[in-house]
Order: C-alpha cells, then sequence, then structure tokens
C-alpha cells in the first residue's frame, strides 16, 4: 500500500522499503515494501501494534539501520548507499533526534547540552535562534542546570532544544515521553507542536500513545511491517478506535 502526503516536496521519502533480519527459517521482514512520505513542516505520528516494525522504519529513514532494499531520502539526498562518512555527516546537519532517555551528558550543563551537536560540528549557533528555543521549551532559568539537577521532563527539554539548535532538515522522535508522567509528556508534546507551528519543523515520531499521537497533523499504521492506513486530524479515540481495529 502506498500512502502519500498531498505536499511537495517532501521532508522524508521511502520507496519500496524492506527489511529483513536473520537467514534461513529465522528470517523475520520487520518491513514488506513500504512507501511513505513525511511533508516538509508536518508533525507526523507512526503507531502500530507491538512488533509491527515502526521502530524499524523509523531507524532506517533516519539513517540509524540500513535497508535491505529499497531507497530513503532525506530532501533531496539519497541516504540508500551513503558511506559511514557521509551517512554520519548527513545525520549531523540534516537530522535531529529526541529519544525515550534523554541522553545528556551529566558533566555538561543545560545550555551546554544544547549547544553541543553546534560545538561538534564547529558551527555558529544561531543566538535568535537559540533565544527562542530556549524560551518556547521554557529553560530560560534552568540553563546553568546539569542533567542531575533537572526533573526528567525538563531534561526532556533539553533534549528537545538540542535537537532543534541545528535546524535540522527533520527530526525524529523515538516514544519521545516514554519515561515521563503524563503532565511533562503533554508539556514535551505541545513544544514539538509549537516547533511544528512557528517554527516550520518537520517531525517523525514513534509512539504507542493515542494521546501522544492527537498532537500530531498525520498518523501513519503498520501492520506486520506493512503500511496499512492512515488517521488525518487525528483525536485519541480515532488513532485508538484504529490501533483496536489492526490489532483485532
Amino acid at each position: 500500500m502506498t500512502l502519500t502526503h498531498t505536499q511537495a516536496p517532501p521532508a522524508v521519502a521511502a520507496r519500496a522499503l524492506t527489511k529483513v533480519y536473520g537467514e534461513g527459517d529465522a528470517r523475520v521482514h520487520a518491513l514488506r515494501g513500504v512507501d511513505v512520505s513525511f511533508a516538509t513542516g508536518a508533525f507526523t505520528a507512526i503507531m502500530g501494534p507491538s512488533g509491527s516494525g515502526k521502530s524499524t522504519l523509523m531507524h532506517c529513514l533516519a539513517g540509524l539501520d540500513t535497508a535491505t532494499s529499497g531507497t530513503v531520502h532525506i530532501g533531496d539526498v539519497e541516504l540508500t548507499g551513503l558511506g559511514d562518512r557521509r551517512l554520519t555527516q548527513l545525520r549531523r546537519e540534516r537530522i535531529g533526534f529526541v529519544f525515550q532517555s534523554f541522553n545528556l551528558l551529566p558533566t555538561l550543563t543545560a545550555e551546554q547540552n544544547i549547544r553541543l551537536p553546534l560545538d561538534i560540528a564547529a558551527r555558529q549557533a544561531d543566538e535568535a535562534l537559540f533565544d527562542r528555543v530556549v524560551d518556547t521549551v521554557g529553560l530560560r532559568d534552568r540553563l546553568r542546570h546539569r542533567p542531575s539537577e533537572l526533573s526528567g521532563g525538563q531534561q526532556q527539554r533539553v533534549a528537545v532544544a538540542r535537537a532543534l539548535i541545528g535546524k535540522p532538515q527533520v527530526i525524529f522522535a523515538d516514544e519521545p515521553t516514554g519515561n515521563l508522567d503524563s503532565r511533562s509528556g503533554a508539556e514535551i508534546l505541545s513544544f514539538l507542536r509549537t516547533s511544528v507551528r512557528e517554527l516550520g519543523q518537520t517531525i517523525v515520531m514513534v509512539t504507542h500513545d493515542p494521546v501522544a499521537a492527537s498532537y500530531a497533523d498525520r498518523v501513519v499504521f503498520l501492520r506486520d511491517g506493512e503500511l496499512v492506513t492512515e488517521v488525518a486530524a487525528p483525536t485519541p479515540e480515532t488513532v485508538l478506535d484504529t490501533l483496536v481495529r489492526l490489532e483485532a
């Protein structure tokens, strides 16, 4: 099944994407000929039953895993077949990541953690953007605190700010609220939503939570490694109903 968004050009696109693990009787088809695109400046969630391939899809889209066959494009660059050095460079320059674990360096302050990707890439920060991002995620009075001095929600805000500061073409978020309570999770999702609306950011998020998915513009659903349907302008109820049908 082919699922595409009408806006063009897409920020991310996969064509005939397959991923097979193992050999012989142990072969597992995690992705089966997936065709999907993600619109620029939109917030898309990827959902599906356990084992549906949603995390595998995101890892292949982000260049964290290698597809068995098919192609992935980030903008006009095809990831498939890139060497390790070029792939690392592309991830650094065009992609932001937000994971369930915050992945902050404990010895650095919040501000130093936010600026770290730019420091590694020897890139100058856009100070106006830095100020806007810090204020958007509500970290102005926490910049000198180390991760151990921050709550889980505040640590994830630092991770979101770190992803935004490099002006990536797309941010991939893997269960970004999985380690947070419902209030902190709602704050993070609101910040992601705001970054799409006010900063024009493109976000692709894997989640199992219908409430989290309802913050997206669109939800695509996988089952057994295939894209089977999508929901536009999702609500928790429409997402949950779709998941129940897929698991039936």
